[in-house]
């Protein structure tokens, strides 16, 4: 796995009951990520530790909300609202795709990875947070109208281009590395005449990549190779401009440069605060799919 599962102390937000249940998440990470290594336990173990990681996730949950609003902590709100969305949204997204697909090792690793991601960033950045070590990410706050809208243009934009059924997987992508194999990311830049600037980042699983360019083109792509990254760069173009309106209500952007960037270098763009607008799709049977616009 690429992110780290063990716990360490480093992990330690300060507070005994909080730091005891995010030892125990890893721990119950840990073990699905052994169990997901042996092909003669993998699915019903698998089933179950899955079931079990959920429980114990809602469970802690409450719990440190309820820490949050005894110490009267200010930042409850949004820090509320990552909880929802990784209890209501991602986790049943996950759960859904893991029984469509039988435990496969795909679903269970697009599972571990959303997972073990979202509690390394969530524990270092929300949670520290809490005891005044350290600031939110998650400082913007999106209007619920336009990112409903935004929300459904990408989703019957990602449909139409890869002739599949999508789910949102999440309405808050904090970067997390879903993919089972490469990730190809692409950051189109956008100019107004004013000098603003607006970005766009498309995060694409290999294997979405290489099904749809594959059923388009209509000839095998077994491997990402140029062709295949230069295809996927003229579809975002043509993606972004199907986006492009609901960031246009003042000003008009044009497209200045679109790059080529490595998920390490993504991540980093993000350093100080996560974009308002920031999802991740699951496209049926093909991969998964991230979009962020800042």
């Amino acid at each position: 796995m690429p992110n780290e599962i063990k716990w360490n102390d480093r992990f330690c937000i300060g507070v005994d009951s909080i730091d005891r249940a995010h030892e125990r998440l890893f721990s119950i990470v840990g073990k699905l990520v052994s169990l997901n290594e042996d092909e003669t336990k993998q699915q019903h173990a698998c089933r179950e530790g899955v079931k079990y990681f959920k429980s114990y996730a809602l469970k802690h949950f409450a719990d440190e909300e309820t820490y949050m609003q005894s110490i009267g902590y200010p930042g409850l709100a949004m820090h509320k609202r990552l909880h929802d969305n990784m209890r209501d949204q991602t986790l049943p997204a996950l759960e859904e795709e893991l029984e469509a697909q039988n435990y496969s090792k795909e679903s269970v690793r697009h599972f571990l990875g959303i997972c073990i991601g979202w509690l390394n960033a969530h524990i270092m950045i929300e949670d520290y947070a809490i005891t005044g070590r350290g600031l939110s990410k998650w400082a913007e706050e999106t209007p619920g109208s336009d990112a409903d809208a935004l929300t459904a243009a990408l989703g019957s934009s990602l449909e139409a281009m890869c002739h599949a059924g999508v789910r949102l997987v999440s309405s808050r992508y904090g970067g997390e590395d879903f993919a089972a194999g490469k990730t190809l990311c692409y950051r189109l830049s956008y100019l107004a005449k004013d000098k603003s600037s607006l970005q766009f980042y498309f995060l694409y699983e290999e294997s979405l990549v290489l099904k749809t360019l594959s059923e388009i083109l209509g000839q095998e792509f077994p491997r990402l190779d140029q062709t295949a990254c230069s295809a996927m760069k003229i579809l975002s173009e043509q993606l972004a401009d199907k986006l492009r309106p609901h960031f246009m209500k003042e000003k008009k952007y044009l497209l200045e440069r679109n790059d080529l960037m490595t998920l390490e270098q993504f991540v980093r763009a993000f350093d100080k605060s996560y974009p308002p607008y920031s999802l991740l799709f699951g496209v049926e049977g093909r991969g998964y799919c991230a979009f962020c616009a800042r």
